[in-house]
């Protein structure tokens, strides 16, 4: 990696439904794990940013269809205003949740920036509304928050309605395909859309140089990724809130990656959905760690 780099940790659970062996669910933990196993260490970030997340709960909201909308709400305002200010251009910045929920935060932060793209690397499109949720879990609706779709108080933070435009996202590496309502919505929606199956017939590193020629036709200010570790392979990595059993594998993550983080035009990455509970000895997130550090510094 050529330029700096800033390391945010946003540990925030409060937009997952824990489940019934849970306390709470345990993505809230990653950034302290993974500086555990030296991640930190070993990308030696010029600067650390951490903002606490609130005590978690299960409050459901009869207005917005949401569980936790107010303490999401305060927790994207304050995301938001670490990330502007502590922005420079010359830093790539990468973004450890918690849960896909933190997506929102960043996405107010980018709009009050310019005009950004999205990359959205996930096993899931996350791209409903409250109705078709049987959760009420924001980070099951997050694309379709930061698209505009859903209550005004999630939607419109700091008057920022849409944070993103639909045609300047890519929704790659869906893998619930079965669910004709679900997949519906974002096929209907002006997203450019790869599942899974879609995503291995485009090419992987020709899926993302498609993207960029997006960002460049368009003339966009950047872009940013968000990365679901659920878009991998369950055999790789089953440490997630919602497993599927097909996925990508590291070669093909480090297809999709690499020509996107070494962009001049990277924000950044962010990386959600990990949950050390479910992998205590390391098995899972080492092999992760490995193969994260060889993409970021370009390494074959």
């Amino acid at each position: 990696m050529k330029r700096n780099l800033a390391l945010f940790e946003f540990p925030f659970n409060l937009g997952l439904t824990k489940k019934e062996h849970e306390i709470e669910p345990g993505v809230r933990k990653l950034p302290d794990w993974l500086k555990e196993l030296r991640f930190h260490e070993r990308i030696s970030p010029a600067h650390i940013y951490r903002l606490g997340a609130p005590n978690y709960t299960m409050n459901f909201d009869k207005e917005t269809g949401v569980k936790n909308p107010d303490q999401i709400i305060e927790y994207a305002k304050k995301q938001s205003e670490i990330i502007l200010n502590n922005f420079d251009k010359n830093t790539f910045n990468i973004i450890l949740g918690g849960d896909c929920s933190i997506l929102i935060g960043t996405a107010i932060a980018l709009k009050k920036l310019g005009n950004f793209g999205l990359f959205y690397l996930d096993g899931h499109t996350d791209y409903i509304l409250p109705k078709l949720s049987p959760s009420g879990g924001a980070a099951g609706m997050d694309l379709a928050i930061v698209c505009g779709l859903g209550h005004e108080k999630l939607t419109n933070i700091d008057n920022q309605k849409p944070y993103f435009l639909e045609e300047n996202i890519f929704c790659v590496g869906n893998a619930e395909t079965d669910d004709e309502e679900y997949v519906g919505e974002i096929i209907n929606s002006k997203i450019n859309y790869f599942d899974l199956y879609e995503l291995r017939k485009n090419g992987f590193r020709k899926t993302s140089e498609d993207f960029l020629k997006l960002i460049d036709e368009k003339n966009l200010d950047g872009f940013f990724i968000h990365f679901d570790v659920d878009v991998l392979n369950d055999k790789i990595m089953p440490c997630v809130d919602s497993r599927m059993e097909d996925g990508i594998d590291y070669e093909n993550l480090k297809e999709i990656l690499q020509p996107l983080i070494h962009n001049e035009k990277c924000f950044g990455i962010e990386i959600t959905i990990l949950d050390p509970d479910y992998d205590q000895n390391g098995e899972y997130t080492l092999p992760f760690i490995e193969n994260l550090i060889k993409i970021i510094n370009n390494e074959d």
